[in-house]
């Protein structure tokens, strides 16, 4: 098997291509535990059953949680985007929900922030409590309507590699190139 020095960095720019691929959906294996100020939040893992556990529904057909009061529904993507609807009027009330990644993420939560108001009015107060959990005050969003999206997003800093893996590959990749040159 003849391996060239521009094979050997072709493989690894592969290699990098897949690592950075994997971060174009920040939550995809993303299992979040959520907790709601106004009681029970439900959801979707167990059919809204009474776990405020889940994963993300993979399909994207159902949001992943519904509070308790029928009052909001909240539907994460693979990308990061965190959908949140009211499900009727909202009355005025402290409505805060807080939801934990757990381990379940690639690297730390690095920003949360509103991507599309849509036509709510006011502002929900975002924030990232540690690497892995996020929590939303949505007591002084105007809904103005039922059934209206707010949408946000979540952006995870750049998966940093491990020290000893960049080591590997530069002393695999100098290997094969010395080789290459042997044979050259």
């Amino acid at each position: 098997m003849h391996i060239t020095l521009r094979k050997a960095a072709a493989a690894a720019c592969l290699l990098l291509a897949a690592g950075s691929a994997q971060s174009a959906d920040p939550l995809k294996n993303a299992v979040i535990t959520a907790s709601y100020s106004g009681g029970d939040i439900l959801g979707i893992s167990d059919n809204y059953g009474g776990s405020n556990v889940s994963a993300l529904d993979p399909l994207n057909t159902s949001v992943e949680f519904f509070t308790a009061d029928a009052m909001f529904g909240f539907d994460f993507a693979a990308d990061g985007r965190l959908t949140i609807y009211n499900n009727s009027s909202i009355p005025a009330g402290a409505y805060k929900v807080s939801f934990d990644f757990g381990g379940t993420l690639n690297a730390d939560i690095k920003s949360f922030t509103v991507s599309d108001a849509g036509v709510t009015g006011g502002a929900p107060v975002l924030s990232i409590v540690n690497p892995h959990t996020i929590t939303l005050d949505l007591s002084a969003v105007e809904w103005n309507g039922d059934f209206n999206p707010l949408q946000t997003s979540i952006t995870l800093a750049a998966a940093v590699p491990e020290p000893a893996s960049v080591t590997m590959l530069m002393a695999g990749l100098l290997g094969l190139g010395l080789r290459a040159r042997r044979r050259g």
